[in-house]
């Protein structure tokens, strides 16, 4: 039986339902995020609707260091706690 191998991508691109597969959301999702340009980049190839791998791993990679779960420096209760300004009221 073949070996296969995981680690080289057989090309650089994905159309939009492999991108959404790949990255586990639904078709519908990654279309959503696009017409919001909320998700990664995409570009058209043709009349197909195209995403780079690479532009998606580093996506994904910006969207964890954004959460503050994944990425100990955002986590607010590492923050110093932070004094309130009395505020003079005016009277």
């Amino acid at each position: 039986m073949p070996e296969i191998s995981t680690s080289t991508p057989l090309t650089a691109f994905m159309n939009l339902p492999k991108a959404a597969e790949y990255l586990g959301v639904s078709p519908n999702t990654l279309y959503v995020w696009r017409h919001r340009r909320q998700g990664p980049p995409s570009f058209r190839m043709g009349h197909r609707v195209m995403y780079r791998i690479s532009a998606l791993n580093k996506w994904v990679n910006e969207q964890e260091q954004a959460d503050s779960r994944s990425n100990q420096a955002l986590n607010p209760l590492r923050q110093k706690p932070q004094r309130r300004v009395k505020r003079d009221s005016g009277q």
